[in-house]
This record gives structure tokens, sequence and C-alpha cells, in this order.
């Protein structure tokens, strides 16, 4: 008994993988943000902010009017019509017409409650059809799909899509002349279908394909055919590792897992620039703050296809983004490359980063 009692004495205590993460988080970050870290880092670990994402296939006319009775408001039409408003202004004081690249969906409707108030959304409720009226998500999940700008007719592909967030984004469009919804778990794509089956009516489904291949070997399936790529990266999802034990990628077992990150998200980024048409676009997007998953992942794959494929790729600005969507979203304002929303107490979205890509 006395040799037991040595034996549990010479273990260590595990370590919570939060506690390890946000370690992390402190060291890497800190230098990262500077001095806008503790205000993120306070964000992080506080109850994050959700959107109502409309359902259009859903019979539910009355529930904008009961939204904006609670003082939500549609972000995206809201920040559609400041930017008119804007332009017109800018074109009475100078008599021309500016450069407008600001172009959105109108289509997808988001709800969102102001700055600092942290009210919840109701649950979503069925209508007569069993269709869910709307779709509970981190509303700067939504950037990476309207940064995508699909186009009627659009063949588009999301290479990581489970659990489905944006895929539903994307079809909400009404403009994906086909969809290819892949993730290579098949757990995860059966959440995927789940979602499918409770907000999209048969005849929108029969428009997607839904498929468990390993991404990194997309092009090998279908090469240079979709107008619209959107890889969305498994990534150290920051918010959920520094608040959630369950699937924590900081978990001790999971350390060489959570170092060959940045190699998986390059493999997936190139495939999704491989499967890209010429002249079609690619958004890459991670949840995390880090600027190896983020920057230096698009820098190695612009080098990568240049130097191994004879690809050029151009990066798009983004910065009207920023403009666009400052009164809902808190931007980090010195990105390399892309826009990052970063969580903030007053607008706890986030943390979200994406970069659009053109295939030349």
């Amino acid at each position: 008994r006395h040799r037991h009692k040595e034996k549990w004495a010479a273990t260590a205590p595990r370590i919570p993988s939060p506690r390890l993460a946000l370690h992390h988080f402190d060291t890497s970050y800190s230098l990262h943000l500077g001095a806008l870290w503790p205000s993120v880092r306070a964000g992080l670990l506080c109850e994050q902010k959700y959107g109502a994402l409309l359902n259009n296939f859903a019979a539910a006319d009355h529930v904008p009017q009961e939204l904006e009775l609670l003082n939500a408001t549609d972000f995206v039409s809201e920040a559609s019509q400041n930017a008119q408003q804007r332009q017109q202004e800018m074109m009475a004081q100078a008599e021309m017409s500016p450069p407008f690249c600001a172009s959105i969906s109108s289509k997808i409707k988001c709800y969102t409650f102001p700055r600092g108030d942290i009210t919840r959304f109701r649950p979503a409720r069925p209508d007569s059809l069993g269709l869910l009226d709307y779709y509970l998500m981190d509303a700067a999940s939504l950037l990476p799909v309207l940064a995508l700008n699909v186009q009627p007719g659009d063949f588009v592909l999301d290479l990581c899509a489970a659990p489905g967030g944006k895929t539903l984004a994307l079809l909400q469009t009404g403009f994906c002349g086909h969809l290819a919804a892949n993730d290579v778990s098949v757990s995860r794509t059966k959440r995927l279908h789940q979602i499918l089956h409770s907000y999209v009516p048969r005849e929108v489904r029969d428009t997607v394909s839904v498929t468990s291949y390993d991404g990194r070997d997309w092009d090998q399936v279908k090469g240079g055919t979709f107008h619209k790529v959107l890889v969305d990266v498994p990534c150290t999802t920051d918010r959920h590792s520094a608040m959630e034990e369950e699937n924590n990628i900081f978990h001790k077992m999971r350390t060489k897992e959570r170092q060959m990150l940045p190699m998986l998200q390059l493999q997936l980024l190139m495939a999704g620039i491989l499967a890209a048409k010429p002249g079609a676009e690619v958004v890459y997007s991670t949840c995390s703050l880090s600027p190896l998953q983020n920057e230096c992942v698009v820098e190695r794959a612009l080098d990568i296809a240049e130097s191994q494929f004879n690809i050029r790729i151009h990066v798009e600005d983004l910065r009207h983004f920023r403009k666009l969507f400052q009164d809902t979203f808190s931007f980090f304002s010195d990105c390399r490359l892309g826009e990052l929303v970063l969580p903030h107490l007053t607008a706890n979205f986030g943390p979200m980063y994406f970069c659009k890509l053109r295939r030349m």
C-alpha cells in the first residue's frame, strides 16, 4: 500500500487542456496582438455572441419583424445600406462615381443584437413543412461566405464543410448552380446531412453533393472545375480551446496533431486552389488568431502554386469589408494578408480569419 501511495504521489497532476491553450495563447498572441491581447483574451473567455441566419427556404415571413421588435438588425443589409449612403455622399461631393467593390449577397440575412447587448436568441422553430426558421451561428462565420461572392450558376466547392453553417449560408444566396460539400469526417458529415434536412427542401438538397473525401486529394477527384471554392480549414479553434476540455486540440495526447496543423492547412488550401478553374476565386478561413495558421499558410501556398504548378495567385484586397462591417465586428488592422475579426466584450464574435485569392 505504501508503494502504491508513492507511485501516485510521483504522478504529476494533469493540467486541463484549456489552461494549456491559454498559456500558449498568452505566450504567442501577446506578441502578435500587443496591447490588444488583454481585451481579446477577455472576449475569448466570455460567452460567445451569435447571429441568426434567416432561412430563406422556410415560410417564416414573421421572423424579421419578431427579431426587429427585440432590437436585432440584419447586419448584412444594414452594412450595404450604409455603404450605398456613403457612396452617394462621396458622389455628391466629388461629382464622380467612386469605385465600389463591396459586392455582397443581398439574399443572405443575418440578425445580430447591437454592440454590448448580450440578449440570446430563442431556439429555432419549424414552419408548417418542418423547416427551421433560422440557424444560430457566430455571425463572423458569414464573412468568408460573403467574401466568396457567389454568382448565379456558379459551381461551388465547400472543401471542409461540416458541421454545415457555411454550407447553409452558401445555399441561402440562391445562386449555387451546384454545391459540393465535403468533409473528411464521416461523423461530422452526418451532422451536415442533419442540417441540410432541417433547413433545406428536397429540390434544393438535390443540387448538393455531400462527400467524405480527404480534402487534400480533392484535385485528384475534380481538379480545375469550380468557380468558387471555400477552404475553411481545421485549426486550433481558439475560443473552444480556451473554454472546453472535450475534443480540445491542446490535450497532451494531441500535441503532434496540433503541431502539424499548418501543414494540413497548407495542403488543403493547395487542393482548393487546384480545384478552382482559371479566373476562379478561393476563400481561405480559420477561427484562429494565429498568424502561423493564417497569413503564413496563404504566403506559403502562393509560393508553391507558382513554383510547383506555374499558377499565379492574386490576393484580393478585403479592406472594404472592414469598413462595411466595422459597426458589427472588431477587426485587427495589421493583417499582412486578408482580414481578422477579433473577439471583443462589446462584440464577442470570432476569431475569424479570411483571405480571398483569385487563380489567374
